[in-house]
């Protein structure tokens, strides 16, 4: 047995023998030859320092820069390494006493512990910064200075597209989204600072430096062998059109709305404005936690994106997307017309159109350049009712199937967080609704842009890009490319073309013909643009509210969408001016204003009156405006006179 045992004694001692050795030898290479390790463990006089990268930065569709980054500092603690330092110096510079300097390290103790790295005063303002510069000696080894990157935003404009940066929360800190940071770093809290995050924080560096016997640095250890360099983020480059965007914002002013353009070629955002707006400069530096907690509160709400967040009833600006149903159904054809005498009374209760004169409605494109009401209705109610279709619910579903697949309803999937879906009922709603009971005279609201259906202005210029490109479209989106690269895989679905099923290219052709007729010789005609051949839909949406358990109705929102030119298109857009009338006021001249800046890169002086009466028209509530704070926060481009601005797009 124990002739057997032998070799398999000796492997056994081999193996550990072995084990040994490997180790000794590791020890020994480690200890003796390889430095690193320990040097660093025996450096006492060794600082390690964060070093934070460059956040990337974001251009425009021209290439011009429209954020940029300054350097600001932080003061950190290590609270445990706070001791035997002058405390009543270092309260002096930061203007704190002595108990708010014991508030903030309790603070910094519960949040992070008392061995880590936790900001106690953030973004220091320059002249604090200098005079703790010259003493920073004095407060270590427990303080340090951190620099950090802050944007400015040298346009002013374009806050709810870009977002902001701010602190991580230690509620975020728990989460495993967020593994990556440490207390005191900065993330993107809203728009593509938010949804490009990933790209655009780079990452993190760290740096040793020699102490001398008073803390202070002095210079690189070991010639910054064991340094590791900070990869700065990567830039965004936008469709967004920088001009566009101050152009839409300076008319918005002193309204309450938005702008949304695209281009229906690419689906790129051309412009985004949502009023009212801020100066996205209020939420950088020593100021943004004070500034923010203002602008959450304005009775304006500029925080609120409407561009992708309010929904609106469509109004007239539906009647498109009806007639493309009707026709791809085949319940009309371009010369079916409609006898209305100024209402529609097929089912029981008038409802009114703007037109009584004979014949408005006679053809497709007299009702679509007129804006009758009752051609519209009742083409809903052909749709829903046809025999095809076996009964009115699966109608109505068919209405929705098509509505959806004209992208109301649902979010489209911009890059820029916070969409809302809007509202189509679909058979399910109308049945919970209707508790079952309902025909096609229930909801025929739909059919002109009223009632149960609500958009987005996201969602109705991008209708229009459908309109545009005769049944496709690209999902619309801000980024072009990362650094260059268009092929990123974070972009690869917005570079997919969609097509709407089925609708026939000879449907999309009469309507487009029609609303080339709004502009031409309709209700749009303050739209038309010398030589360019714009296709338009004004609209007058109701507005009606709750009030005290009472149904208002309230001023209607002026609406208008559109694109330009009829062939090759390159600018599709939607405007909403809440509480401002007839779609023709307001609305239309301001898209016509935008579309003919970017489409002839100027403005002709023939229509400098316009300009000046859209800058000068104040659709807010006396008592709204008499609240906000807006003015006085934006300084001193809130408070531009409409002659001022006018300067900047016309010559005298």
């Amino acid at each position: 047995m124990s002739v057997y045992n032998q070799p398999r004694k000796r492997v056994i001692q081999f193996i550990i023998l072995g084990m040994v050795m490997l180790i000794v030898v590791r020890l020994f290479f480690l200890q003796v030859i390889e430095k690193k390790y320990s040097k660093l463990a025996d450096a006492n006089a060794v600082l390690r320092k964060v070093v934070y990268p460059s956040r990337g930065i974001i251009f425009d569709r021209k290439k011009r820069s429209i954020l940029s980054n300054d350097a600001m500092y932080d003061l950190v603690v290590t609270p445990i390494a706070a001791k035997n330092i002058d405390t009543s110096y270092l309260c002096q510079i930061l203007q704190i006493d002595k108990e708010e300097f014991k508030r903030r390290i309790a603070t910094a103790i519960i949040k992070n512990g008392s061995r880590r790295v936790s900001v106690f005063a953030s973004l220091l303002p320059p002249d604090m910064f200098g005079r703790l510069q010259e003493s920073m000696y004095m407060f270590q080894p427990g303080f340090d200075l951190v620099q950090r990157q802050i944007r400015s935003y040298p346009f002013s404009a374009a806050a709810n597209i870009l977002g902001y940066i701010g602190e991580v929360s230690p509620q975020m800190l728990v989460k495993p989204a967020y593994s990556a940071y440490n207390q005191g770093d900065y993330l993107g809290m809203t728009g593509l600072e938010r949804a490009y995050e990933s790209v655009l924080m780079g990452q993190r560096g760290i740096q040793y430096l020699v102490k001398d016997n008073l803390n202070r640095p002095q210079g690189s250890y070991e010639k910054g062998e064991f340094d590791t360099a900070a990869i700065a983020g990567k830039n965004l480059h936008l469709s967004l059109d920088i001009d566009l965007q101050v152009l839409g914002e300076h008319l918005m002013r002193n309204k309450i709305g938005s702008i949304v353009a695209i281009d229906p070629q690419t689906g790129g955002l051309l412009a985004m404005v949502s009023a009212p707006t801020y100066d996205p400069n209020l939420l950088t530096g020593s100021y943004r936690a004070r500034n923010f907690s203002r602008l959450f509160v304005d009775t304006t709400k500029p925080l609120f994106n409407r561009a992708i967040q309010a929904g609106y009833p469509p109004g007239s600006s539906m009647k498109p997307l009806t007639a493309l149903i009707a026709l791809d159904e085949g319940v009309i054809t371009p010369s079916f017309g409609f006898p209305c005498h100024g209402a529609y009374v097929n089912c029981g209760r008038p409802i009114a159109c703007t037109h009584t004169t004979p014949g408005h409605a006679a053809n497709l494109r007299l009702a679509i350049a007129n804006s009758c009401n009752a051609y519209f209705v009742h083409l809903y109610r052909l749709e829903v009712d046809a025999p095809k279709w076996g009964g009115v619910k699966k109608g109505h579903q068919k209405w929705h199937d098509y509505i959806s697949s004209f992208g109301l309803g649902h979010r489209l999937g911009v890059d820029i967080p916070g969409e809302s879906g809007g509202k189509a009922i679909d058979t399910a709603g109308m049945n919970k609704l209707y508790n079952g009971q309902w025909n096609s005279c229930s909801e025929l609201y739909v059919g002109m842009g009223q009632g149960q259906v609500v958009a987005t202005p996201l969602q109705m210029a991008n209708a229009m890009c459908i309109i545009a490109n005769r049944g496709s479209y690209f999902l619309p989106h801000f980024v072009h490319s990362i650094d260059g690269d268009e092929s990123d895989p974070i972009l690869k679905k917005y570079k997919e073309k969609h097509t709407v099923a089925h609708v026939a290219d000879t449907s999309y052709r009469s309507v487009i013909y029609g609303m080339q007729d709004v502009v031409e010789s309709g209700t749009g005609r303050v739209a038309q643009i010398e030589g360019v051949i714009v296709c338009g839909k004004t609209g007058t949406a109701e507005n009606n509210a709750v009030v005290d358990g009472k149904l208002v109705k309230l001023k209607n929102h002026s609406v208008f969408v559109a694109f330009a030119p009829r062939d090759n298109p390159k600018i599709a857009i939607a405007v909403i001016v809440e509480n401002a009338g007839f779609g023709a006021t307001y609305a239309a001249p301001i898209a016509s204003l935008i579309m003919e800046k970017y489409l002839h890169d100027t403005i002709s002086v023939k229509r400098k009156p316009m300009m000046k009466t859209l800058l000068e028209y104040n659709t807010l509530d006396p008592i709204v405006r008499e609240k906000s704070k807006l003015d006085s926060l934006n300084g001193a481009t809130a408070k531009m006179t409409s002659d001022q601005i006018l300067k900047l797009y016309f010559r005298d």
